[in-house]
């Protein structure tokens, strides 16, 4: 394993670092530090492991750097695993009920049953977001592969504020076989969450753009784009976008649409 940044060696000054891990709470994750995984099946592709059930998470996160020629033919996902892998930059031809063509902005989420792949044909990385649960089948319904791409959907005022805007991976809000969403959210400088939300679903986000002042559990915590958030249920939780020259923005998970087993 080595530094994903790929500064390796000595540093030239004290070794400090502004991850904060509470287990099952809550943690932040800066990207330097985080280090490179070897996972069956990822060829020529640098991935490192975000969230995970070690973090108190009950899921996974991933964050992906497929090399040109990288590739996956080996397949992500099984059993009753869900997937959804979303390209932040670059391009790749991913297989999941057939083959793909998607570039910046692109996603595909892959029900129980069908298995991820995917191959970089092109001369440049892509970077990706990877995210891997256990779904949780409700009689009646059934998950589908959905596709898109995020850069051709409308945004949409969170909540009524014309300053906070959202966009969904997944028709979860209307459809019962979806049981988690992604969705992408953003602020512009100045703009907030309406309240501390202190709820029973988890999230994994990865910052995209920007600054923020996040409040978790009892602590504000500066966070900025490359950064990766953990919340545990019920962790209280809210965001200002801080800075000046781009909105704060990240991608981030939602378990939805069940009922808690006792």
């Amino acid at each position: 394993m080595s530094y994903l940044n790929g500064v390796t060696g000595y540093r030239p000054d004290l070794l400090t670092n502004r991850s904060i891990i509470k287990k099952g709470n809550f943690a932040v994750i800066e990207p330097d530090g985080i280090v490179k995984n070897v996972i069956p099946g990822f060829e020529n592709t640098d991935i490192t492991i975000l969230g995970s059930k070690r973090l108190g998470a009950t899921f996974n996160d991933y964050l992906v750097n497929v090399h040109p020629g990288g590739k996956n033919e080996l397949g992500f996902g099984k059993g009753q695993e869900e997937v959804l892998f979303y390209i932040i930059e670059g391009s790749l031809t991913v297989t999941a009920d057939k083959d793909y063509d998607l570039t910046s902005g692109g996603y595909v989420y892959c029900p129980p049953g069908t298995s991820l792949k995917f191959v970089n044909k092109s001369s440049s990385d892509a970077k990706c977001f990877l995210y891997k649960r256990i779904y949780e089948p409700v009689e009646g319904h059934k998950p589908y592969v959905v596709t898109g791409n995020m850069e051709e959907k409308e945004w949409a005022e969170y909540e009524g504020m014309k300053d906070v805007l959202v966009k969904d991976f997944l028709p979860s809000g209307t459809d019962l076989a979806f049981d988690c969403n992604l969705h992408i959210l953003s602020f512009k400088p100045g703009a907030c969450h309406g309240y501390v939300e202190t709820h029973y679903q988890e999230h994994g986000a990865l910052c995209l753009t920007g600054e923020g002042m996040y409040v978790l559990d009892d602590m504000w915590v500066p966070v900025k784009k490359g950064d990766y958030i953990f919340m545990g249920a019920y962790c209280p939780q809210a965001c200002y976008a801080i800075g000046r020259d781009e909105p704060f923005s990240y991608v981030y998970s939602k378990d939805c649409n069940r009922d808690p087993e006792l």
